[in-house]
């Protein structure tokens, strides 16, 4: 299955906007956009799948 780019896209607005919304505390506030940022590129990534293919002594299938 190919990643889905446009989700990972509207999580990237959506920390964004939440971002613009915070002037109380900007250390605060960077260290929760990378935080956000961090966990929504890793959820990303993991909706992938890698399909292998090889002989009898490689490994075969898809991983996830």
């Amino acid at each position: 299955m190919p990643l889905n780019t446009p989700q990972l896209e509207t999580s990237i607005l959506s920390i964004l906007d939440d971002q613009a919304q915070r002037t109380d505390n900007p250390a605060q506030a960077r260290k929760d956009f990378a935080h956000q940022l961090a966990v929504a590129i890793t959820a990303h990534i993991k909706t992938g799948t890698v399909t292998t293919t090889g002989s009898a002594t490689t490994q075969t299938g898809t991983i996830l």
